[in-house]
């Protein structure tokens, strides 16, 4: 028996101008369930939370909600009345909802405590986008509704507060829907994902399970809907060519054929626009340096107003080595980056780059960006005409790659979105080959499908990379290596995310996780002498290169050890005795080695187990 519905919508349709985000849909939410919404930008999905909030009425269908249902609401951009402190806006809600003043105080303090706030007096104008998205999340939760819908509440969170967040969903027991271009955060929340897009027959695809499991079923049901076009093709091609032969409609039954075929062509250009999922093409371009080190950085130290960002830091980069920064809010993760890419200096140590490194920077807050400028010209500042990879391209097949249509060249940037900005950001940095990329957020803004497009694009770059984001999905993905800085100098080394998940967890168990996730000016504290105390014997750095390198290892001795194998199978060899004793002491040469390479690996796997050594000063002259 399916559980009671709480909130649903019935062939809803809404237009904004002349484009229609849905038509003719329907969506239930039932009692516990626990739904991540995604679809490209502009599918409509903020506009669909709203109408099921009741904030926004469709243009043709209904709404219905359960009697008394409690509806929470956490919109993309939380805003708050000027000159307020956290305090002054819970209690805005509560007397909005005309409660006791009696109840208060308790309400007040249940929502300080779920935001992790130390006190209710912090003024809200000083707040950073994660605590102001925390007083968000918190005000809709006060109430403890029935249902909660967020707009991208990953949003200016750091990792640690999306963490916070998730542990936060999990404990309650409550319906809710999200959402969301953050695919590891829906991993982790969703039991059920529906997708938006006009790709679909019915404009929605749903799926149970995991995120994951959504992929895997979507990536069927777009398989049996491009099989579906390819017989409908078919079946199209072979009624043309009949009607091509001359065919004449003489006859009832000709008649109808011809009547069908009409109708077989109209379906199939249906289908066929209908399948056309547009994603940004991006692709990197790289210089092709051969150089093995890029930049080599000893004993790095950087202070910034008295407090130490870095301090003995060291690190390589050379071609195909993937760097990922972890960290809170103000870590320093976009110093380590201006360190690297020149654009600081360090107080302390030195940074050797490579001669004529070519050095391309994608910046969180798009500073290199002429907001007054128009789209055209932003594209292409000296004409219409790009080059890319050697050839000329025209602006409006350039500016086409990235999902901007001819009538917007002439718009200023200013009246872009921010998913519009970024892919405009990209595709100016396209056009410069690079040794070393260094991305400050780079996914913020862009919808899943270009996610997916950017990260098949940087793990095909085949020069260096250092990537600052929150999107754990891509950093999980596209890392090679991970530096997670605390924000007072300290810094440690992991092999991977799944690595750095463990030792935080370890850390929560052991009362070592001190460090307040987005942590307010007021209340900071300096946990780095904790990180540092709860070292634990682990890989170390060249270990953590071994251990990456191992499957391919393994792999390229195992293929060896199977050509060694049938050499000495081979019937031609049988009776030479010489030829055949050489082929025999290379198979066991092959044996030996494949068997060294599995024991190694089993060591480095139990070291890998236990935790991380803590990187300070230079890595090994062979790292």
């Amino acid at each position: 028996m399916a559980p009671p519905i709480l909130l649903s919508c019935e062939s809803i349709s809404k237009v904004y101008g002349a484009k229609p985000l849905f038509e003719e849909l329907s969506f239930a939410l039932f009692e516990g369930d626990h739904v991540g919404l995604v679809g490209p930008n502009g599918s409509g999905k903020s506009t669909l939370l709203k109408i099921l909030a009741g904030l926004e009425a469709p243009d043709r269908g209904t709404r219905t909600v359960r009697r008394q249902l409690r509806v929470g609401y956490v919109p993309q951009e939380p805003t708050f009345a000027e000159g307020r402190t956290v305090e002054d806006v819970l209690a805005q809600v509560l007397v909005a909802e005309g409660l006791d003043p009696h109840e208060h105080t308790g309400l007040i303090a249940k929502a300080l405590s779920i935001g992790g706030f130390p006190n209710g007096d912090q003024p809200v104008a000083t707040l950073s986008g994660g605590w102001r998205k925390r007083l968000a999340i918190g005000r809709a939760l006060m109430m403890e509704p029935d249902v909660l819908l967020m707009d991208e509440p990953t949003n200016h969170l750091d990792v640690e507060g999306i963490l916070w967040l998730e542990r936060l969903l999990k404990a309650q027991a409550r319906a809710y829907l999200v959402v969301s271009h953050d695919r590891r955060f829906l991993e982790s929340v969703a039991s059920r994902m529906v997708e938006l897009n006009r790709s679909y027959p019915s404009g929605v695809f749903e799926a149970r399970g995991r995120y994951s499991d959504f992929l895997e079923q979507r990536d069927a049901a777009l398989q049996a809907q491009a099989d579906y076009q390819a017989s409908l093709a078919n079946r199209v091609r072979r009624e043309v060519e009949w009607l091509r032969r001359g065919a004449k409609a003489r006859t009832t039954k000709a008649k109808g054929r011809v009547e069908a075929a009409g109708q077989l062509i109209e379906e199939l250009a249906t289908v066929t626009a209908r399948a056309g999922r547009a994603t940004a093409g991006i692709d990197f371009v790289s210089s092709g340096r051969k150089s093995k080190q890029l930049v080599v950085a000893e004993q790095l130290g950087k202070s910034l107003g008295g407090r130490p960002i870095v301090k003995g830091l060291g690190l390589r980069l050379g071609p195909g080595q993937r760097l990922g920064l972890l960290g809170p809010n103000g870590s320093g993760k976009t110093t380590v980056l201006r360190l690297l890419s020149g654009v600081l200096e360090p107080d302390e140590g030195t940074i050797v780059r490579a001669e004529g490194l070519r050095v391309v920077v994608f910046e969180q807050h798009r500073e290199s960006l002429d907001q007054a400028a128009t789209l055209r010209r932003a594209l292409s500042p000296a004409g219409d005409v790009v080059l890319y990879r050697d050839q000329s391209l025209h602006l409006v097949s350039w500016a086409k790659r990235f999902l901007f249509r001819p009538e917007q060249l002439d718009l200023p940037v200013s009246r872009l979105s921010g998913g519009e900005q970024a892919r405009l950001l990209l595709a100016r940095l396209m056009l410069q080959p690079a040794d070393l990329l260094i991305l400050d957020e780079p996914t913020n803004d862009l919808d899943i499908p270009t996610l997916d497009v950017l990260e098949d694009s940087l793990l095909e770059f085949p020069g260096a990379l250092v990537l600052v984001t929150h999107d754990r999905w891509l950093l999980e993905r596209a890392s090679t290596m991970l530096l997670a800085l605390d924000g007072s100098g300290h810094a440690e080394w992991f092999a991977d995310y799944a690595q750095w998940e463990v030792a935080q967890e370890r850390n929560a168990a052991a009362g070592l996780d001190a460090a307040e996730p987005n942590a307010l000016p007021s209340s900071r504290t300096d946990t780095g002498t904790a990180s540092s105390n709860a070292r634990r014997k682990g890989l170390s750095y060249r270990e953590q290169q071994e251990w990456g390198q191992m499957e391919q290892k393994i792999l390229q001795a195992e293929e060896t050890l199977a050509t060694c194998r049938a050499a000495v199978e081979d019937p031609a060899v049988v009776s030479d005795a010489g030829a055949l004793q050489t082929r025999h002491e290379a198979l066991d040469a092959a044996r030996t080695e494949v068997e060294q390479l599995y024991g190694r690996w089993a060591e480095l796997e139990e070291k890998r187990g236990h935790s991380v050594a803590t990187v300070s000063g230079p890595l090994p002259p062979g790292a």
